[in-house]
């Protein structure tokens, strides 16, 4: 996490915008989570206007500076030249009455630094040392300069920035005063920190809620112009609009092509060829349009095209209102500034462990390496990298995600211990596999397109069509292969295709046929013994009945011989 952007990966939606913007890939995307690289980022600001979940926030300073106004020291707000535009207002005068409800001690505009830089600027190109000219207004800008462009920083002007320069000239003029730079930038946050000259910085949203808290309406404040018989049209109030530097001079020095390049991905342009480049002066402004396109201007209707004329008119009225003065700028205050190279923590890569990396990811040949830029980075090279460095996960890949999917899902589809067919509507074949092919006796003939009737009877299929359910079951039997089978047809009406699977199930039917012979011989058999048994029972008791009969009359007989011995005795 940086000290001035950070991410809240509860929100992060793992939809890898903010690293396909990135211009300098200062994203690290790793288990799923979006995380920003202090040492690679140039706080340019903008992940955090194009992250759709607002998953990129600016880290606030507003607790800092309201504890700076409660401690009763003098503290007093430099503000960014954009307010007009942020806050729709064009007297600073108001602005001012605002800042003071808000416990400010006073407040003047960035532009007085502004101008002393202009002035600064107008000395180094009439001395003639610069081949070209980079202007070192913008934080961001020399960040990408002094990271990943050092060639060059023999062009980046020596010169501080306006917020640097205002603050400096404020700190003489007020010793021991507290100084809190107000714009529209997130960078400045970083620049203002390491100068040790501004005691915090607070951006146009952060503002706007304290004013929102405070209940400050500014169309509230009565419109007071407080006249300054020492005031004079001040040029540099162009600043925060393309363009806004190169007319900032009154007159500009001869011998240069006056450029102004703005929005990052035209800087990286104009950088990459700024060796081919002869006598060029180069406005260079990271944010599109310029400050008045900065992650933490206030947007209005109209947008960069709007708050652009609102800053001419409020210059055009500083020409119109007051005098121009060769001396504008003049200040005996040292402006110089040394911006060093300044390194990044990624290493630099072998081609070897780059190819190992590729390999992972099944890119073998030159022809694999897409660069279709899925995975946030330009090229599959630059993506290769950034997994060495820890900066990403190998198989955050769309193709090498995409074809690992589908061949898994053919490999499975193909060797299923299950028939699959796959028709379409019109009950055309889409897929086979082996199974399938096994069990309806089709050969090695290319199928797919083909009607599903050329090969096999698609009645079912047919009636599934019909069926108010998504899904149909049946028995059939395959005369072709002598096969019984359980067919379950899904319709799947979203991609207009019809999905059967086939289950062989002719060693259950072949079962419960024996199954069947086994019950009706077993019947029969049971029926024979049954009426042999009958027939034996009636047999025993006929043969019971006869020899009770002769018994009876043998004992009877017995009975008699005995009673007629008995008399004679």
């Amino acid at each position: 996490m940086s000290e001035y952007l950070c991410s809240l990966n509860v929100q992060c939606d793992d939809c890898f915008k903010c690293l396909h913007e990135c211009m300098v890939k200062a994203i690290a995307v790793k288990d799923r989570e979006a995380r920003i690289l202090e040492d690679r980022c140039i706080l340019c600001g903008h992940c955090t206007m194009v992250c759709p979940q607002n998953a990129k926030v600016v880290v606030s300073e507003t607790e800092k500076v309201l504890q700076l106004i409660a401690s009763g020291k003098r503290v007093i707000a430099s503000v960014a030249p954009s307010f007009v535009s942020s806050f729709g207002i064009s007297n600073f005068t108001t602005f001012k009455l605002a800042l003071a409800r808000l416990g400010f001690t006073d407040a003047e505009e960035t532009a007085v630094g502004a101008e002393a830089v202009t002035r600064k600027y107008k000395e180094l190109l009439e001395g003639g040392t610069y081949e070209n000219f980079i202007t070192s207004a913008c934080p961001a800008a020399c960040q990408l300069i002094q990271k990943y462009y050092p060639n060059a920083l023999q062009y980046l002007a020596k010169v501080d920035s306006p917020m640097i320069a205002h603050a400096k000239m404020l700190r003489e003029q007020y010793p021991g005063a507290k100084i809190v730079f107000i714009g529209p930038c997130i960078a400045k946050k970083k620049e203002a920190e390491e100068s040790g000259l501004l005691a915090g910085v607070l951006t146009f949203t952060e503002l706007r809620d304290l004013f929102e808290a405070k209940g400050i309406v500014l169309s509230d404040i009565m419109d007071v112009q407080l006249e300054d018989g020492d005031r004079h049209a001040n040029y540099a109030k162009n600043y925060p609009v393309s363009r806004g530097i190169i007319n900032s001079f009154q007159k500009r020095p001869e011998g240069y092509s006056y450029l102004a390049i703005d929005g990052i991905d035209r800087c990286v342009k104009a950088l990459e060829n700024i060796e081919h480049l002869n006598h060029v002066f180069l406005e260079m402004n990271v944010c599109n349009d310029g400050c008045i396109g900065g992650p933490c201007s206030l947007k209005k209707a109209g947008g960069t095209i709007q708050a652009a004329c609102e800053i001419w008119r409020y210059v055009d009225h500083e020409k119109k209102t007051y005098p121009v003065t060769p001396d504008a700028g003049k200040t005996h205050v040292i402006l110089e500034a040394d911006y060093p190279r300044l390194r990044t923590k990624g290493r630099p890569v072998s081609n070897q462990e780059i190819e190992n990396v590729l390999h992972r990811i099944g890119k073998y040949r030159p022809e694999d390496e897409r660069n279709c830029g899925s995975c946030g980075y330009h090229t599959c090279r630059e993506k290769a990298w950034a997994v060495i460095n820890g900066y990403a996960d190998i198989d955050v890949c769309l193709p090498y995600m995409r074809q690992r999917a589908e061949t898994m899902s053919y490999e499975i589809i193909r060797n299923s211990p299950e028939g699959i067919v796959v028709l379409t509507n019109d009950l055309k074949i889409l897929e086979i596999n082996n199974k399938a092919l096994e069990l309806l006796g089709i050969g090695n003939v290319d199928f797919k397109g083909r009607l599903a009737a050329d090969f096999f009877n698609p009645e079912d299929f047919l009636h599934a069509l019909g069926e108010d359910g998504n899904i149909l079951e049946s028995e059939m039997f395959l005369e072709k292969t002598d096969r019984y089978v359980k067919l379950t047809v899904t319709k799947i009406p979203e991609q207009h295709v019809l999905f059967g699977i086939l289950k062989d199930v002719t060693s259950i039917v072949n079962y419960n046929q024996q199954l069947d012979e086994v019950r009706q011989n077993t019947i029969r058999t049971a029926d024979e013994v049954i009426t042999k048994q009958m027939r034996v029972a009636q047999e025993i008791a006929s043969l019971l009945g006869e020899t009770t009969a002769e018994t009876k009359v043998a004992l009877v007989n017995l009975k008699k011989i005995l009673e007629e011995d008995k008399k004679e005795e």
